[in-house]
């Protein structure tokens, strides 16, 4: 009976205890990404430099790359289907295989109409990286960026 007791008492303790515990930080090869932030919103139309701020987690630290004309990270303005592309540098040594987070920022020239007839527009972005193996991340959406014309 005294058995019993200790049980009762001890499974409970047990299992808080070992739920508290820190988990190991697993992570796919794949990179994923998420929107961050937009500013300035609204932005003044061919005035205003955008910065886009999205974060990235790669489970195999394969994200960015040394070469200067290299393009990994893609950026597509909705209004027009039209997608730029710029470097990250490289995060992380040659096969180190370690998990790397942080945020990157993306900065867009002053952005322009696609109908100059209107005093606003509204653009929305589509971003994606993609890592040193050829592993694409998910498209995340920025929220929409008001663009006035002064």
């Amino acid at each position: 009976m005294k058995f019993l007791k200790i049980s009762l008492i001890a499974l409970p303790l047990f299992m808080l205890v070992y739920s508290s515990c820190k988990k190991d930080k697993t992570s796919s090869a794949t990179p994923t990404i998420s929107f961050v932030s937009i500013a300035p919103n609204p932005a003044i139309k061919y005035l205003d430099s955008v910065k886009i701020v999205i974060s990235y987690t790669d489970g195999d630290g394969d994200l960015g790359i040394d070469s200067p004309d290299a393009k990994n990270l893609f950026v597509t303005d909705n209004r027009n289907n039209v997608t730029s592309g710029f470097r990250i540098k490289q995060l992380a040594p040659s096969g180190s295989n370690i998990i790397i987070e942080g945020n990157l920022d993306i900065i867009l020239s002053p952005q322009g109409f696609t109908d100059d007839n209107d005093a606003t527009e509204i653009a929305t972005y589509s971003i994606y990286v993609v890592d040193r193996a050829g592993n694409k991340s998910n498209v995340v959406k920025a929220t929409p960026l008001v663009i006035n014309k002064q």
